[in-house]
Formats: structure tokens, sequence, C-alpha cells
């Protein structure tokens, strides 16, 4: 993925959605970027307290389509009934399939109908495990001006990313409990054992 180097608020705009009425704000570097960094923000969120905060990264195809062989959507819709409950901000990163693109991520499927796991399937293609990064994500918090969050995650380097790379200090992690599906059981089983999540 791509990182920022100098991260341009763009536009904010009003999004009215089932979660409430949130804050939508677009961030890239330049003004005609095609996939900019999105942010919706609940707009009773007091940024001076601990904020709620989501760092969602793309997944389009559990996210838009549904997808059972992840549960990336049910995360997404479980993070935003949350803030819309109880205010805060979610940050949707556009590094698809770990940071390896949609196109590699669906090779990634085909290693995986031929028995490889979610991890092997990426090191059959040559990539890492998770080639994801989180610097654009606090730069985004930054330009919020946020420093103090409860982390909605079962993400472990995502909580030290934040946490011990960064001014950002994480105070809480908020489970995210999404329950198993057969088509996604052994996806679960691979995040827990070989990325640490807390499942």
């Amino acid at each position: 993925m791509k990182i920022i180097k100098k991260i341009l608020n763009l536009v904010q705009v009003n999004l009215p959605t089932r979660f409430g009425d949130l804050n939508i704000i677009a961030y890239a570097d330049k003004a005609d970027e095609l996939m900019p960094h999105l942010a919706l923000v609940h707009p009773d969120t007091n940024f001076e307290n601990v904020v709620n905060v989501r760092v969602h990264s793309e997944c389009m195809t559990g996210d838009v389509f549904g997808s059972f062989r992840c549960e990336c959507g049910e995360q997404l819709t479980k993070s935003l009934e949350y803030i819309g409950a109880n205010t805060g901000v979610l940050i949707y990163l556009r590094q698809e399939g770990r940071g390896i693109g949609l196109i590699n991520k669906l090779h990634a499927y085909i290693k995986q109908d031929e028995g490889f796991d979610t991890a092997e399937a990426n090191k059959e293609l040559g990539f890492g495990y998770d080639d994801r990064t989180y610097e654009d994500a606090i730069m985004i918090l930054k330009d919020l001006r946020i420093s103090n969050i409860n982390l909605i995650s079962n993400n472990p380097e995502k909580i030290r990313a934040l946490d011990k790379e960064s001014s950002i200090s994480v105070q809480e992690r908020i489970e995210l409990y999404i329950k198993p599906r057969k088509e996604n059981v052994e996806y679960l089983r691979t995040k827990k054992d070989k990325f640490g999540h807390y499942l």
C-alpha cells in the first residue's frame, strides 16, 4: 500500500446512514485520488475525551458483497453499530487483501481452495502474511486531534502499531465478537493461531 507522505483532508460532508448521521471525510495526498482513505465520524464525538476508534482495512468481498470467506463485513457493521450508539470514529483504509490488493487477494482465494490457509496463500504468491501498515491511520487520527482511544479490534498488531509506534495512546480494547460460520471457521482459526488475534 502506498503510504501518504502529507495527508490532506480533502472534503467533509454529512452522511445519513442506518447507523445514524455521520460525517464522512476523504483523505489522500492529492485532490484527484480515486481511492482515498475515509473517516466516518459521529458528530457528537468529544475529541478531548477518550474516543472509540475502529481502524478497518478495506475488504470489498466482505464489506460490499457479504462474503462468508471472512468476517470483515460483519466486523465493519458491528463497529459502525457501536460507534452509532456510543460515538467515535471509523477509519477506512484502502489496503485490500491485507495490503496485497483485490486481484492478488482473489488469487490467494484460489490458493486457499487448493488447501493453503490464508497466511500460506499470501506467502505462495510472494507476499508477507500481512502487508498492512497503519501510518496513514495515525496521521488521520492526528489530523482529527485524537490522542487517546479505545480501539475496536481483535488484532494485537494493530494495537501495537497504534499504541507503541505513535503518540496515540490505546486506553482499552473493545472486543469484536463475530460468530464463526462453516465457510470461515478455518480462516478464523488461522487468524488466531498464526496472527495471534483475540478470538
